[in-house]
């Protein structure tokens, strides 16, 4: 998500009766965006979501780092603009989620989270990522939906930017399901 413009496609299945999002069913790309919110530094996610209505106090001890006098900290770069681990260099804005950089891990790591195989995946409303296929959504819309007619169900091609993405960011903080 190097830029604004960059969208991600994801498929979501909704029960038109209960008016409901049973799962997304997305590709590659989207997982290694889901699974890369988890190396980003508390910092970058603080600032990132400061001025979004972020809940809890991570907002107060960010705004106590920015207003300490430089005379009582090392550095406050090192707290307030993290290193991008990709880049080694700062979290630039226009690197919101500093997805799609190269990585300095070594040639795996620059293929992303997760293997380039044909498979679709899907992600449930907490996040819970599994691999997609004909009997795992099955038994999804049995046992985890309770879904008794299947005529109620939609399918919707939706884009995800990085507006999308730190809602998302925001939402998984502060709550069980998105």
């Amino acid at each position: 998500m190097a830029t604004s413009e960059t969208k991600l496609s994801m498929k979501l299945l909704i029960d038109t009766k209960a008016k409901k999002v049973l799962f997304a069913e997305v590709d590659k790309d989207c997982i290694d965006f889901l699974f890369h919110i988890l190396s980003l530094p508390l910092g970058r996610v603080t600032k990132l979501l400061k001025d979004r209505g972020m809940n809890g106090c991570l907002n107060n001890l960010y705004q106590s780092v920015e207003d300490l006098n430089d005379s009582y900290l090392e550095s406050k770069n090192i707290i307030l603009q993290p290193e991008c681990p990709h880049l080694s260099k700062p979290y630039d804005k226009n690197d919101e989620l500093c997805y799609s950089a190269a990585c300095t891990c070594g040639p795996a790591a620059n293929r992303g989270f997760v293997k380039e195989l044909q498979v679709k995946y899907m992600v449930m409303d907490d996040l819970v990522v599994k691999p997609l296929s004909a009997v795992s959504s099955i038994t999804a819309l049995k046992d985890n939906f309770n879904v008794k007619d299947v005529g109620a169900l939609h399918e919707e091609v939706v884009q995800f930017g990085t507006q999308e993405a730190l809602k998302l960011l925001k939402l998984s903080l502060e709550s069980k399901t998105i």
